[in-house]
């Protein structure tokens, strides 16, 4: 059986789906090919719906918690691990079968099975059914995204051991869970399980947790979680796991350790996420793969064969939904001749924990290493009208500014519902706003947002619910 189309989207996550979706609504004829039943990648089905679902849960376990000091008290919760099993797979269901009905209302040719290069026009797909499909195509996106990581030499075969993909799936409650890897994967996860009642040990490589992101951002999450989990250990391996049967015995190496011999229930590991390049007959083509193990893509995401394009996860970091989404617009238009090229500004990046932490454009931390000079002008929280009606004070709003011209160059928050601040921060950066257009957009009040505004205030020294003069 053989299929001719115009364009071939090898991986159906976001950056597929929103590449094949566009190319159809620009009028060409477009295959679709992933494994699962309907679109949605890792993104829908095993990562960043399905954990946030749960952290919505997370969140409301935590209030409930939290209301005892505003005069309201509820009962212990009582959680009934196959409902909130089935509210989590219900919304996965709902947003993948709404992607299943947009392909076909497109009339997307949707292909349920794994592609793999013949040559630089021909792709051949072992379909689910047993069948073997070959699509001939004049253009291809490859879209395959990312699996997690392992370590190795820690990677034993054990139910005890998750990753992130088994993590999700919630089919116990462990009385004591260690996780591997102090990133946005593992400190979400944590807060998850801590929230249904594990006891959660984080344990770090490095020296701080979420590397990525500034330390003033950082401390404020980290003072939270030290009440909520057991143990955080930075600077800290794990140098060996031993599956009992009944649990994990674990061996930390690390000067805070005070016990280097632990025993827990199930452990997590969650170091990060690698791309999948391999069983995709890339050697029948021209595409190359970079040292580290990703794609090489110009600025119009095309690889070095004419024919083959890679966006998301495989090109590079950062691995996240939105950025692989943009580069698959970016391939499509490039394909079809338009004068288009991937260079934003600025990514989003928001880790979903309490408190959330985003930020997007340069950090506090990157300037300094590049020693670029920049003025920050910083807004707590803690004078917030609408944070103090929350109740939550511990956030910030941070501004990072080029002196010379007051343009703004990055924007960072920690604090709740920074995720859905940090468009505005995004968008300042793209236009090239400077911190005046800032102060001079009127917020509403009150919320969160107009911290936006009080932090571009600071920044000139008059800010109505803080004093502190600009020093000369």
């Amino acid at each position: 059986m053989s299929t001719k189309t115009q364009l071939a989207v090898i991986g159906g996550g976001p950056g597929g789906y929103a590449a094949a979706f566009l190319a159809s609504d620009l009028g060409m004829n477009v295959t679709l090919i992933d494994l699962e039943k309907n679109p949605g990648g890792v993104c829908l089905y095993r990562g960043c719906i399905p954990s946030k679902a749960l952290l919505h849960v997370a969140k409301l376990i935590h209030e409930a918690d939290e209301a005892k000091k505003w005069g309201i008290e509820f009962g212990e919760p009582k959680i009934d691990l196959n409902k909130l099993r089935d509210f989590k797979n219900g919304v996965v269901n709902k947003l993948t079968g709404g992607l299943g009905q947009l392909a076909k209302q497109r009339k997307v040719n949707y292909i349920n099975g794994r592609a793999k290069f013949i040559n630089s026009t021909t792709l051949s797909v072992e379909k689910t059914d047993g069948t073997t499909e070959e699509v001939v195509f004049e253009k291809a996106i490859l879209a395959t995204g990312s699996v997690p990581a392992k370590i190795p030499g820690l990677s034993i075969d054990s139910q005890r051991v998750m990753d992130s993909t088994s993590a999700l799936e919630l089919n116990d409650v462990p009385k004591k869970l260690l996780v591997i890897g102090g990133g946005y994967i593992g400190l979400e996860l944590s807060t998850v399980y801590s929230s249904l009642g594990s006891e959660v040990t984080v344990v770090e490589m490095l020296p701080g947790l979420l590397p990525g992101a500034d330390r003033d951002l950082v401390s404020v999450l980290e003072k939270r979680l030290k009440t909520t989990l057991k143990n955080i250990y930075t600077e800290t391996k794990v140098v060996e796991l031993k599956d009992n049967g009944d649990s994990i015995t674990v061996k930390l190496e690390g000067a805070k350790v005070t016990e280097p011999i632990q025993t827990f229930d199930k452990v997590l590991i969650s170091i990060g996420r690698k791309p999948v390049t391999d069983g995709l007959g890339l050697e029948n083509t021209k595409v190359k793969i970079g040292e580290r193990g990703f794609v090489v893509v110009d600025k119009q995401l095309k690889t070095d064969d004419e024919n083959i394009y890679a966006i998301g996860d495989i090109v590079g970091n950062p691995m996240l939904a939105h950025k692989a989404a943009a580069e698959g617009k970016v391939a499509v238009e490039a394909i079809l001749g338009h004068k288009v090229a991937f260079e934003p500004n600025a990514i989003p990046a928001v880790v979903f924990t309490d408190p959330e932490i985003a930020w997007a454009g340069l950090t506090e931390t990157e300037a300094k290493q590049k020693e670029i000079k920049v003025e920050i002008a910083k807004f707590p929280w803690a004078a917030s009208g609408r944070a103090t009606t929350l109740d939550r004070n511990d956030g910030l709003t941070k501004l990072i500014i080029e002196p010379e011209t007051e343009r703004i160059l990055g924007v960072a928050l920690v604090g709740v519902g920074a995720g859905d601040m940090i468009a505005e921060g995004t968008l300042a950066i793209e236009m090239g706003a400077v911190v005046k257009d800032l102060e001079l957009t009127i917020h509403p009040h009150p919320t969160l947002s107009e911290t936006m505004m009080f932090a571009a205030e600071l920044f000139y020294g008059h800010a109505t619910d803080m004093y502190r003069p600009k020093r000369k």
